[in-house]
């Protein structure tokens, strides 16, 4: 290939055409914004033009965003189509063979078809000297993704059909049956059984190797070539599923809508829905299933592939959705049945076998997050009787959590202990989250981190980037829990991020409420109040009690930690009223210390007695040394005088044992008050000052101007505190001060991404929330003022 010079492909738009996008994007959904820009390759000019173009429906996020260029930005196809037209025809073909070997199937077999066919690629020069592509190391690297789409639908359909039965003929490596098959589809001038059997092995294959995206297009092409109708809805759904799993929500969404399938249905509407249809939908699918085949205990197959009888026409894509998090969960076994023998051929080498999953108790376990998500305990006892009936060995939190909710404490243990304990590393992601969820009712919280990270770890090593988002939604009360808000906030963060971009709506509303509870811990009231409205908002439309719940208690305690008293305890008394899809009966639980504590303060101790009764059995049966801590301290609350204080040493003796540092702090600062005012003057200066240092260093300012109120009223020095938020550094939270601090001394957003261990899509949030507090619009803004911070600073210590 002749070597040319690159021309610099990044661009900075215009002022009026960023202009163009901003300002009705701001109207949007947070979630609406990011699948926008990610459907039209993040080309603002696409997204200026697709905005008018959106429904009300699909502009509020109800509906799925058009998929195919043509419909999310017509004009600029046209312009950029008219300028490939522009260029010599030999130009053209060689754009067209980069374009269908890139486009929408990658398969690198440029090169190879260029030396088979015998073509000149001097030809690429004019398309240089355009500005349009220019010749890279491993072929033609295009200007941008529009350019690239251009190229390939300016061509007649018959030249398409011909590159790609050439790029067909160049992959014949064993490993490359897939894509072989892929072009083979792209290649056929109309329908074709033989084709479409092919190619739903292939996305079989593609899929038990963890390249989704390149099953999708596999089984959607091969429903597209099928001839039978009813063998066409089932690979329609198959697609969907494969879109879903690979991150592509709105693909899913639209697909799913051209078939019928309770299990696909129930699996987005969890996601992305009204939780109790989902439930609905997830428990008919159950019902649905045919009796599966009973095969010997140590039987393994090939991961992806789930022994489903081939007459199970009735249920096409119930076993595939079962569980869209887990590709071990995608079998394909009308397809497999007709494939050819050839077709056992692997495209890449495929993780170690592993036990197969049973498609009903990846759907139970689907339905049993839905009751979750609901808060309504009578459908988790649906969801149990349909297993017992069926004599399907359920998950271990539905049965734990119908134990829980039943009052049977000790069942209820020794379920969720067992859930629990199935969090070794490079398992199923399904079994890893409810796993996470076990250990978080248990108070393991160590355990829930770690199975929750190895959850997400294991969903991206499977190529299924959808389930990390969930994951990332119950790590965060691990987070909040042991006292790591910061990190926890910059986690959480990034999973909104990927929640939104993967069409994962109540997903981003559980992490909306998160974040929530973080701001309160961190003392940033508006952005705990606006995160929390906007959760509240959002869950009270769709039934999902879970984040409803939690967004109420982080302004309980919010208000609690500003000395709010009286508006924490109605708020949080509230929540013990409130009912499925408003409330939650585990965030109401798990709340009872605070309430508890606001009670105290408002002197309304006769429901909180009653709410401490129950924790505090429930701490006694799982014998987690923080629950048990924290109901010794809520004893120490209710009991008069120097009665307290035993109990208080109590809590503080079990907190050594357990990981809750925050509430351990919390715990120090009601013993130092206590203390105060027992005139014990000399061990509550000493608890406070622990619990002070403790606040400072979590980054909790309300909490740690609690404990200087305290000392002060000892007479005793608090020290200074941290700058106050008319000060510059005092607007921002401590990793915003983190990053404008690298960022003043020159770092790239990437940069500091990895020298944080984070994502250059964070760092960018809270440089934006950087420059936002501080009411800047530059980096040279930001270098004065981190340098007067640093000049104050010295001069107070000299």
């Amino acid at each position: 290939m002749t070597p040319v010079n690159p021309p610099p492909l990044g661009r900075t738009w215009p002022p009026q055409l960023t202009h163009a996008w901003r300002q009705p994007a701001a109207a949007l959904p947070e979630g609406v914004r990011v699948r926008v820009l990610r459907a039209v390759y993040g080309d603002v000019r696409a997204a200026a033009e697709l905005l008018p173009r959106l429904t009300d429906r699909q502009a509020a996020g109800v509906d799925p965003l058009p998929t195919e260029p043509a419909e999310l930005a017509p004009a600029l196809l046209r312009e950029h189509r008219a300028e490939i037209r522009a260029l010599p025809d030999d130009t053209r073909l060689i754009l067209l063979l980069a374009a269908a070997d890139q486009y929408p199937v990658p398969t690198d077999a440029f090169l190879r078809a260029v030396m088979a066919a015998r073509l000149d690629t001097r030809p690429l020069d004019a398309a240089e000297a355009a500005g349009v592509a220019h010749a890279g190391a491993g072929g033609v690297v295009f200007r941008d993704a529009w350019t690239r789409i251009a190229a390939y639908e300016t061509s007649s359909p018959a030249d398409r059909r011909d590159v790609h039965r050439l790029l067909a003929r160049v992959l014949s490596g064993e490993g490359e049956m897939p894509w072989r098959s892929w072009h083979r589809g792209a290649g056929a001038p109309g329908p074709s059984g033989r084709l479409a059997v092919e190619l739903g092995a292939a996305a079989g294959k593609a899929g038990d190797a963890g390249r989704l995206s390149l099953a999708r297009a596999l089984a959607e092409r091969a429903s597209a070539l099928c001839p039978d109708p009813s063998e066409q809805a089932r690979l329609i759904a198959r697609a969907a599923a494969y879109a879903w799993q690979s991150g592509d929500g709105d693909r899913a969404r639209r697909l799913a809508a051209t078939t019928s399938d309770d299990a696909l249905t129930g699996v987005l509407a969890l996601r992305a829905g009204n939780a109790s249809e989902a439930f609905d939908a997830l428990l008919t699918a159950v019902t649905s299933l045919p009796p599966a085949r009973t095969a010997p205990e140590s039987a393994t197959t090939p991961v992806g592939r789930v022994p489903v009888p081939s007459a199970a026409p009735a249920a096409p894509g119930a076993a595939q959705c079962a569980a869209p998090a887990a590709p071990d969960a995608v079998p394909s076994a009308a397809i497999d049945a007709s494939a050819p023998a050839t077709s056992a051929t692997v495209v890449a080498p495929a993780p170690a076998p592993v036990p197969s999953p049973d498609p009903a108790a990846h759907l139970l376990a689907r339905a049993t997050e839905a009751a979750i998500y609901t808060g309504d305990v009578r459908r988790l006892r649906d969801a149990a009787r349909v297993a017992d009936r069926l004599g399907v060995v359920p998950p271990g939190t539905l049965s734990g959590l119908v134990a829980a909710f039943d009052g049977r404490y000790e069942d209820a243990r020794a379920l969720l202990k067992e859930a629990a304990g199935r969090c070794g590393p490079g398992g199923d992601p399904t079994v890893l989250l409810h796993a996470g969820i076990a250990g978080l009712l248990l108070g393991d919280h160590t355990r829930a981190a770690t199975a929750t990270l190895r959850a997400a770890a294991s969903a991206r090593a499977r190529g299924t980037p959808v389930t990390v988002a969930q994951a990332m939604e119950f790590r965060a009360y691990a987070d909040l829990w042991t006292g790591r808000p910061r990190a926890g906030e910059a986690a959480a963060t990034d999973a909104l991020w990927q929640a939104h971009a993967t069409g994962q709506d109540n997903g981003a509303c559980h992490l909306q409420a998160a974040l929530a509870m973080f701001a309160a811990l961190t003392g940033d009231a508006d952005v705990c109040r606006e995160r929390a409205a906007t959760a509240r908002s959002y869950a009270l439309a769709r039934g999902l009690g879970l984040p409803a719940a939690l967004a109420q208690w982080a302004l309980a305690f919010l208000d609690l930690s500003i000395g709010n008293f009286a508006a924490a305890a109605a708020r949080l008394r509230a929540l013990a009223a409130f009912g499925p899809g408003h409330g939650h009966r585990a965030i109401r639980h798990l709340a009872t210390p605070h309430y508890v504590e606001a009670a105290v303060r408002t002197g309304d101790t006769r429901v909180a007695r009653v709410a401490h009764a129950d924790y505090h059995r429930w701490a006694s049966t799982v014998r987690s040394p923080d629950d048990l801590a924290l109901s010794a301290r809520c004893r120490a609350l209710l009991a008069p005088g120097e009665e307290a204080v035993d109990h208080y040493r109590t809590a503080l003796d079990l907190h050594s044992h357990g990981t809750r540092d925050f509430e351990r702090a919390r715990t120090e600062l009601l013993f130092g008050s206590a203390l105060r005012r027992l005139r014990r003057r000399t061990e509550a200066r000493d608890r406070l000052h622990s619990a002070l240092e403790a606040f400072d260093s979590f980054g909790a300012p309300h909490c740690a101007d609690q404990a200087r109120t305290e000392l002060r009223a000892l007479g005793t020095p608090a020290g200074a505190a941290r700058p106050g938020p008319n000060a510059p550094a005092g607007r921002l939270t401590a990793q915003q001060l983190l990053v404008a601090r690298m960022a003043a001394e020159g770092a790239t957003n990437r940069e500091i991404a990895a020298r944080l261990a984070l994502s250059p899509r964070t760092i960018d949030h809270h440089l934006r929330g950087v420059f936002t507090r501080l009411g800047i619009r530059s980096r040279i803004e930001l270098v004065r003022i981190v340098a007067e911070r640093d000049e104050s600073d010295e001069s107070e210590a000299g």
